[in-house]
């Protein structure tokens, strides 16, 4: 039986949700029997026991390292400090790899892989080389654009892009050129361009319909902004912090909004009236409440959907998944209020596509609302002749290229 070894980056998200995508790509692609092996840590290790419960003998603990947390996205100094010391529980950044290797080393030996797939775990691909086993790293930045107050990670990038050369193939989870949202995170030297292949965004271009939630019928044939709280602990908190900062100026008095929270916790759901108090979702559905802010914990596929469909605007940190699917497949202009500078550069490339708004201080986040809405015609018209271009299917084409090189072994 072939088998296919998946590592997965554990900070934020999108290197989970990707692989979840081409999870069920790769059932409609490969032919014949193969096995799947996960490996991840921390939440992501978690979310995989809990969605593949029966395979969990194919599911590994691999302690890949991750930055320090801060208040804001990760730790600078917190970081730089572990390189050789040990804090927040972390042994030393030089410990950390050493160790992970090997564990990663002694995955390898045991499954013997026919072909591995990396959403952001580079190790692995030093690995596979090593072994000379095919392997495919899924991406969406190589050499970012730095900002000068960010100048001294640069040769840590080099570092890093030379782990990402390392793989048989780079896959860029973006459309091709000239429409890549990425496109400032990526610096492809001339030799690796050769390897790189844009397959499209891993988007859910197919969800199951079910009936409608009370969420959904509260919000219908609103008019609001739809604010998302994405990545991981700290980054989500800090995006948080920015929000409620915006929700306490006068002019956002009248502002309809609804907050997802990217955390599966119920006691986090909550509808604010304009008359001061506080309803649950249902209750407020029942008293036909006119809600000034809607507080989620965790949106199911379709209820993000509905909330996209019928808000105005989308206020992101500048997440790539996030972002395609925002402008891609819902068109809804954005306003990016970014926490690291791969996000300001992919706000950027929006804003200059005329798909959205950069805004870093509240007083700039309240002038794009009204830029939008002002504006929002001009908005549409780039949004439609992106969407016309954006490739959503990048799980469908990553599959099909594992496919092949899995038929080519036989």
């Amino acid at each position: 039986m072939l088998k296919i070894g998946e590592f997965i980056y554990p900070w934020g998200s999108g290197h989970y949700s990707r692989m979840m995508r081409l999870n069920s790509a790769l059932d409609n692609n490969i032919s014949g029997k193969f096995e799947i092996h996960f490996a991840s840590k921390d939440h992501v290790y978690h979310k995989l026991l809990e969605r593949f419960p029966n395979h969990k003998n194919q599911i590994h603990q691999v302690l890949m390292p991750t930055p320090i947390d801060g208040k804001f996205g990760p730790s600078i100094l917190l970081s730089l400090l572990n390189l050789l010391l040990p804090l927040s529980k972390n042994p030393s950044l030089v410990k950390q790899v050493i160790s992970y290797l090997k564990e990663e080393g002694k995955l390898y030996d045991r499954e013997k892989f026919d072909l591995v797939i990396n959403d952001g775990d580079m190790g692995s691909n030093i690995i596979a080389k090593n072994r000379q086993i095919p392997s495919l790293f899924i991406t969406n930045q190589f050499r970012p654009k730095l900002y000068r107050s960010r100048s001294y990670f640069y040769p840590a990038l080099i570092f890093v892009s030379k782990q990402i050369e390392k793989a048989s193939r780079i896959l860029v989870a973006d459309s091709p050129p000239p429409y890549t949202i990425c496109e400032y995170n990526l610096n492809f030297t001339k030799e690796v361009k050769e390897k790189v292949t844009y397959v499209g965004h891993f988007t859910s271009i197919n969800i199951e319909k079910k009936a409608k939630s009370d969420l959904e019928k509260l919000v219908e044939n609103s008019e609001f902004g739809y604010w998302m709280r994405t990545g991981n602990r700290s980054t989500n908190d800090g995006t948080g912090q920015r929000y409620e900062q915006v929700f306490h100026q006068s002019e956002m008095k009248d502002e309809k909004r609804i907050i997802s929270h990217a955390r599966n916790d119920p006691k986090i759901d909550v509808v604010f009236g304009k008359d001061g108090k506080k309803y649950s979702v249902s209750e407020a559905l029942e008293k036909k409440i006119d809600w000034i802010q809607i507080d989620i914990g965790f949106l199911s596929e379709q209820e993000k959907e509905t909330v996209l469909k019928f808000s105005k605007y989308a206020v992101v940190n500048g997440s790539h998944t996030v972002m395609g699917e925002i402008l891609g497949v819902m068109r809804k202009p954005i306003i990016g209020i970014p926490i690291y500078d791969e996000h300001t550069n992919n706000i950027k490339w929006a804003e200059e596509k005329n798909l959205g708004v950069l805004a870093i201080k509240t007083k700039q986040i309240i002038q794009s609302i009204s830029k939008i809405k002002d504006n929002y015609n001009k908005f549409e018209e780039s949004l439609v002749e992106f969407s016309k271009n954006f490739v959503p299917n990048g799980a469908e084409n990553t599959a099909k290229i594992a496919a092949k090189i899995l038929e080519e072994k036989k």
